[in-house]
């Protein structure tokens, strides 16, 4: 049997993602944590359902997983520099989602972005710091 590659991999979670098949990638994250490195990969689908999929696989991650969820932050981080505000806009949302020190860290300097949405979804991730 071959082994599937990251391509395949990532389409297939953004694929179950858009058909809202969150439980079943929950799963897959709490069976391999190694799939938090995909992350930044499935959060660049063009397709909305994949990205809120995303959205609500963080927000239930963050409640039973709290240990494991910083290990997305790497491949998030470069996100925040990428040339489209929505792809930036996604990666502070779970960067805020995820709610540790080392995410809010790297959402600082977003909310001077100058994209006044993704300047918006930093300050609202960071309010609970004032």
């Amino acid at each position: 049997m071959a082994d599937i590659t990251d391509a395949e991999l990532v389409k297939t979670i953004a694929d179950f993602l858009e058909m809202g098949h969150v439980e079943n990638i929950i799963a897959m994250f709490r069976q391999d944590p190694d799939y938090y490195r995909l992350s930044g990969d499935i959060l660049r689908d063009e397709r909305f359902a994949v990205r809120m999929g995303m959205a609500v696989l963080f927000e239930e991650l963050q409640a039973i997983r709290p240990q494991e969820v910083e290990l997305a932050i790497s491949s998030l981080s470069p996100l925040l520099s990428d040339k489209d505000p929505f792809i930036r806009g996604e990666a502070v949302n779970i960067l805020g989602l995820i709610n540790t020190d080392p995410a809010r860290k790297l959402l600082h300097p977003l909310v001077n972005d100058p994209d006044p949405q993704v300047a918006e979804i930093a300050r609202d991730c960071l309010e609970d710091e004032q």
